[in-house]
């Protein structure tokens, strides 16, 4: 059975970081394109990063140069590094794995995903 688990989420006041990781056990992802999307109270879930086997990234404008995204194959673990987080960051994240090898921002694309994590930044 394919299980993705992110971790790493909390409490943290604005200006903060947190890294989260997503640990896959059940198969490797090899060839596939890994992402996080997170989803905040009333709005649609929206895609954050995504990055290839060999480490090609994506990133969504809302958090270029404040977001790190990568990836440890040996781990069959992703993480997401974030910086200078505000409260408009506060959001469930998910983390994803797809059915491509190129990075994707269309969730269609992703077959598996993690129960999310929960990021609050309090102002």
């Amino acid at each position: 059975q394919v299980q993705l688990v992110e971790s790493g989420g909390g409490l943290v006041q604005a200006g903060g970081s947190l890294r989260l990781s997503c640990t896959a056990s059940g198969r490797t992802f090899r060839s596939n394109a890994m992402g996080w999307f997170r989803q905040a109270p009333g709005k649609e879930r929206e895609f954050i990063a995504a990055i290839t086997w060999s480490g090609a990234t994506l990133y969504a404008d809302s958090v270029k140069g404040r977001f790190t995204i990568s990836r440890d194959n040996a781990k069959n673990t992703m993480y997401l590094r974030m910086y200078s987080l505000n409260p408009e960051d506060t959001a469930i994240y998910y983390c994803a794995a797809s059915n491509t090898v190129a990075t994707t921002t269309d969730m269609l694309e992703y077959r598996y995903w993690g129960q999310g994590t929960q990021v609050t930044v309090s102002s």
